[in-house]
């Protein structure tokens, strides 16, 4: 008897294509069932190498079952059926179908079993991620992702050059634990960074994400990067170096999304911080650690989606985007306003949430190997956290000053799904025993003792408390905030400006020098040959005849003697 083993990333891109070609009325069931079916597909797929093919010549492994992968994998196709149900009846085929293609690339890079089928998935979540920011419908969509695909590009060449360097030195494309001794190891590192928006380019993520639709952005918020810590995961665990570039994501997240006035900006900058807490536990390396940072992209998935469908919810309803322009939206909109403070503070940590029984796993890996620097800075991120995701998003959206807007909650597809995720990281945070089962390695760790309750407790109320003291301080400006992505926003603009104005002024001067030149060869023709030139005069006929009689003595004397003139 023969197992069939379908790849379940198969599934969802069977089910992105059924949607582009079904009948508007079957759509909505496709979409949703797609998810699902992947999600059992997942779930079929024991551990080890499960399907292998034929590509280009190399035998590549399609599937490949682990803990970690199912747990990345499974993340993703709840995560497809939650955008779904978001988005089914607002965003247009097109932008469903690339969605779910989207999460098909990431479901596949996590069960890739070595890294031409892993290269091959990542370039399919490029291709279809920058369709869905396209879908924003907008002028500033379509440059946010031309942008974009032009930087995850350039990565994924960077991507693609480190594994062929690998495969030529040493004749293998498994996915296997690497480190920093080589250059093609460095290509694949700097690949993987790139999607993991890490320093200096992490711009491209708050550059894109806000410029999608309302819709658009939940489905971005969840693949990409989490595909990158998975990769790191499995490529790079115990790299000291992600230490230093995931404590710089961190602090570089909470200072931007401070500064920053767009709600899906503030927003994309938190992801950038979260993802800097993964960076750092695979940089620790130690089984807490790694089970940490699978903990934390599984929790960061749902309530980091929880907080952009209830910012996606205020901007559909109210075509308002600005914390300057919003407030006091919990009068009318209060089931948007419980979902999204759920997901500010599930991402805060707090206590009975998902993100407190995930981040303090990171947090106490630090501890438990001596490193106090990283220790102490990563519980003052916290309160970092819980500064501008945890008390500023809520606040300016749903409790500041009135600001006049009456919209109500969002269509019912809308609600069904932020109440989905709202439970969801309240039940995880609850039982924490339904994550900590999944994890890869096995958990010996009670993150609700009394001393790491009350600490965590004091640390948000202190931040609440500075956040209020501060408030008269942060009063939002109308500035977009840019960082090394002046150079292609502002200081490539200036270039090719400056450039077009070189060349323009080459082409005055060149043209009026070719003028000149023109001018003084039409002076001479006229001078010659114009009405009054030399040539144009009326000449005496015996003058003529003289001039005649002289041409044709100079004519015969080199017709007849072959000795005169030039041989």
């Amino acid at each position: 008897m023969f197992e069939i083993v379908i790849p379940p990333a198969f599934v969802m891109l069977i089910g992105a294509f059924l949607v582009a070609v079904s009948r508007p009325g079957l759509r909505p069931v496709i979409a949703l069932a797609a998810p699902l079916v992947t999600l059992y597909a997942i779930w079929q797929i024991p551990d080890g190498i499960q399907l292998t093919a034929t590509f280009l010549g190399y035998e590549v492994q399609v599937v490949e079952g682990s803990p970690v992968r199912r747990l990345f994998a499974t993340v993703f196709a709840l995560m497809g059926f939650g955008g779904v149900l978001f988005a089914f009846r607002q965003a247009k085929w097109y932008e469903l179908a690339a969605a779910m293609a989207y999460a098909s690339g990431a479901i596949g890079v996590s069960f890739a079993g070595d890294l031409i089928v892993m290269f091959l998935f990542w370039e399919l979540m490029a291709l279809f991620s920058v369709v869905v920011v396209w879908c924003g419908g907008t002028f500033g969509s379509k440059r946010a992702g031309i942008r974009y695909i032009i930087m995850h590009l350039l990565g994924g060449i960077i991507l693609k050059v480190g594994i062929e360097g690998i495969m030529i030195h040493t004749g293998s494309v498994e996915i296997r634990a690497l480190t920093l001794d080589n250059f093609d190891t460095w290509l694949v590192f700097i690949g993987i960074l790139v999607n993991a928006a890490a320093p200096p380019i992490s711009a491209w993520l708050a550059d894109a994400y806000p410029e999608s639709s309302p819709t658009g952005s939940v489905f971005l918020s969840a693949f990409t990067t989490k595909t990158a810590v998975l990769a790191l995961m499995l490529l790079f665990p115990g790299q000291p170096l992600l230490i230093g570039i995931g404590l710089w994501m961190i602090f570089y997240g909470i200072i931007y999304a401070l500064l920053e006035n767009d709600i899906r900006r503030i927003l994309s900058y938190s992801i950038i911080n979260q993802v800097g807490f993964m960076v750092v536990a695979v940089g620790i390396g130690t089984e807490m650690a790694l089970n940490g940072a699978a903990a934390h992209a599984f929790a960061h998935i749902f309530y980091k989606a929880l907080l952009f469908m209830s910012a996606g919810a205020v901007i559909y309803q109210t075509g308002k985007h600005k914390c300057s322009e919003l407030g006091g939206l919990f009068r009318t909109m209060p089931l948007t306003t419980i979902c999204g403070t759920i997901g500010a503070l599930a991402i805060s940590a707090f206590p009975l949430t998902s993100g407190f029984i995930s981040k303090s796993l990171t947090v106490s890996a630090a501890a438990e190997m001596h490193m106090t620097w990283v220790w102490y800075l990563m519980v003052a991120a916290s309160a970092g956290v819980f500064l501008h995701a945890g008390i500023k998003f809520p606040w300016y959206v749903f409790f500041q000053k009135d600001s006049g807007l009456r919209p109500k909650d969002p269509p019912w597809n809308m609600q069904a799904a932020m109440v989905l995720f709202s439970i969801v990281c309240i039940g995880l945070g609850v039982f924490p025993q339904l994550l900590y089962g999944l994890l890869p390695y096995p958990v010996e760790y009670e993150p609700y003792t009394a001393e790491h309750v009350v600490t965590q407790t004091q640390l948000l109320l202190f931040a609440g408390l500075a956040f209020f003291v501060m408030l008269p301080l942060m009063k939002r400006t109308l500035t977009v905030s840019l960082d090394l992505d002046w150079f292609w926003r502002v200081g490539w603009v200036r270039l090719f400006r400056a450039f077009e104005g070189l060349m323009n002024g080459l082409r005055e001067g060149a043209g009026g020098f070719v003028q000149g030149l023109l001018r003084r060869f039409s002076d001479g023709l006229m001078r010659h040959h114009g009405a009054q030139g030399v040539l144009a005069r009326a000449w005496p006929v015996g003058s003529m005849l003289l001039w005649v009689a002289l041409l044709l003595a100079v004519f015969m004397i080199f017709r007849y003697f072959p000795g005169v003139g030039p041989s």
